[in-house]
């Protein structure tokens, strides 16, 4: 016996193997079924190939972007202000993976295919699984292009770059690059979600009006991936709450009047820096006209807020596949965790949460693709939007939570992923407003609207006669929407029970019958408990786990 027998104390066994290379697209029948059916199959070649990518290269590079952070540099050697923030090479790989592959601008690059925007928004869904942090920039660069089509002549010099898909992290001005990127300077101090009260001044160097240059003073709190190249900014005009575009550098060539005093330290979103900035005269210039700023970027936060519906359902897809992955390897007396009954009862349950998440993302994409062709697609765009962030980002952290659960002591280590998604799971229900500020933007979309009523109600009713369990839910909500004197402390009751029913309908549509039957049954009909883990015993565990992440 050797020296080194000697001493071995064990064999490393019933460790299950990490779940790193795999094709999130190929083993995501769920996802490949919502994408045909909401009208983005002629994508799936695109689909196809990020697969690999996401599951693969992009989950290696999520663990090096969260282990090696932003480091803010605000000074050179010689003491000249240049407000640095430098990223690993993780991150910018990333970034780089993302924008190449339509993350930030396959709709815009697609824009006259049908179906476009769900093609990006699965796209999205599968960038976001692996590493959340740097999804920050790609949404908000994508978002950007609403807004700045409000002013001809700045979308005219920034609008090819942004939607082009290269990306260039150096820190040069962005009329170098062949692609740009874009943050936003919405929040500060004493205002958070009423904008409305925000204190930066924005005065004219020369001429007032839409496409002229102000200057900035003021400052905001939260100041989204200052190494953009370019940010959208709101600001007090002599005309009321404006948006302007502010750049990063100046057109010639010198760096804009801007201080970043700190990075902001996140409990999750860590790859990503988020600062508070001091704005020293820096120069912006104006969308629109003066006082139309909350009115020129409504279009840009339905883009953020539906990232954030899509970002959440990323997380808990990721979660669900970690958990199944461990359980097929991991044995328990005497059989793999996934064969007992208990274990089977919660997976099966993770994967109707996480199904569900998904098609309501996906359904939501393609009312926001379609709304400028159909009417009442944009009018149920306006309250699904409202309706899907609220319900889905709220249910990301318990999923999460009872994920990490199944993997037990190696969950709640830093090597696991499980971790991260814990961190980041409530950050997208905060983001973009809270869930209350989603409640009262559904009462204002039902009341000023008539349309958005009855395009809701058409969707609720879009498979009637399919379940009466379903049925007899819509007629509960459409009952609830006629009490007008107490609608709003109802408010997060409704959305909560109309989110449930719109998932419903498309697990329905999706003809999965094990999993919408289950959903149906638990979610509508009350048979379930107060967590996850508590389906009825008749429900088909295995079949459910099994079609929604296939073994391979």
């Amino acid at each position: 016996m050797s020296i080194a027998d000697r001493f071995r104390s064990h064999e490393i066994s019933n460790q299950p193997q990490p779940l790193i290379d795999y094709d999130s697209w190929a083993s995501d029948p769920a996802l490949r079924q919502a994408v045909a059916r909401e009208g983005g199959a002629w994508g799936e070649a695109s689909l196809a190939a990020f697969g690999p990518i996401a599951g693969g290269e992009a989950m290696r590079l999520g663990f090096e972007a969260n282990q090696h952070l932003p480091v803010f540099k605000p000074f050179d050697a010689r003491g000249e202000r240049i407000n640095a923030v430098t990223f690993h090479p993780a991150y910018h790989r990333l970034m780089q993976i993302g924008i190449e592959h339509g993350v930030s601008n396959f709709d815009y690059r697609h824009a006259d295919t049908p179906g476009a925007g769900v093609v990006r928004a699965a796209l999205a869904y599968l960038h976001m699984q692996p590493e959340q942090g740097h999804n920050c920039p790609l949404t908000m660069t994508h978002a950007a292009v609403p807004a700045l089509r409000h002013q001809a002549s700045l979308a005219r010099d920034w609008l090819p770059r942004i939607i082009a898909p290269h990306y260039d992290g150096r820190d040069v001005p962005a009329q170098q690059k062949l692609g740009n990127t874009i943050g936003m300077g919405m929040t500060e101090k004493q205002g958070g979600t009423d904008v409305r009260a925000n204190t930066t001044l924005a005065v004219p160097v020369g001429g007032a009006g839409p496409g002229e240059a102000y200057a900035l003073v003021g400052h905001k709190f939260f100041f989204s991936a200052p190494m953009c190249d370019a940010f959208l900014v709101l600001a007090q005009a002599a005309g009321g709450l404006s948006c302007l575009l502010m750049p990063r550098f100046l057109p010639d060539g010198t760096r804009n009047h801007f201080r970043i005093e700190r990075l902001k330290d996140k409990q999750g979103d860590r790859s990503n820096a988020s600062s508070e900035v001091e704005f020293t005269g820096a120069i912006a210039w104006l969308i629109g006209e003066e006082g139309r700023g909350v009115a020129n970027i409504l279009e840009m936060v339905a883009m953020t807020r539906l990232d954030c519906l899509i970002g959440s359902a990323g997380i808990m897809r990721q979660a669900l596949v970690q958990a199944i992955h461990h359980c097929r390897q991991r044995h328990v007396f005497g059989k793999r965790l996934i064969e007992q009954p208990l274990m089977s009862n919660v997976l099966a349950d993770l994967a109707l949460e996480s199904e569900a998440a998904m098609v309501l993302a996906l359904r939501v994409a393609r009312a926001i693709d379609a709304g400028a062709r159909d009417p009442q697609e944009a009018a149920l765009a306006r309250i699904a939007t409202a309706i899907g962030k609220y319900h889905v980002c709220k249910r990301c952290p318990p999923m999460v939570t009872e994920a990490q659960e199944c993997l037990g002591g190696p969950g709640y280590i830093e090597d696991s992923i499980m971790p991260r998604l814990y961190r980041q799971a409530p950050v997208n229900s905060i983001w973009e407003g809270s869930g209350n500020v989603q409640c009262l933007d559904m009462l204002r979309a039902l009341r000023r609207d008539p349309a958005t009523r009855e395009a809701l109600l058409a969707e609720l009713q879009g498979v009637r006669g399919e379940s009466p369990v379903l049925d007899a839910e819509v007629r509960r909500i459409e009952q609830s929407l006629r009490d007008e004197a107490t609608l709003e402390v109802r408010a997060r009751r409704i959305i909560e029970r109309t989110a449930l029913a719109l998932q419903a309908v498309q697990l329905l549509r999706s003809g999965r019958s094990a999993v919408s039957g289950a959903f149906v049954a638990s979610r509508l009909g009350g048979h379930w408990g107060q967590n996850l883990g508590t389906l009825e015993g008749d429900v088909p565990f295995q079949d459910v786990i099994d079609a929604s992440f296939p073994s391979h």
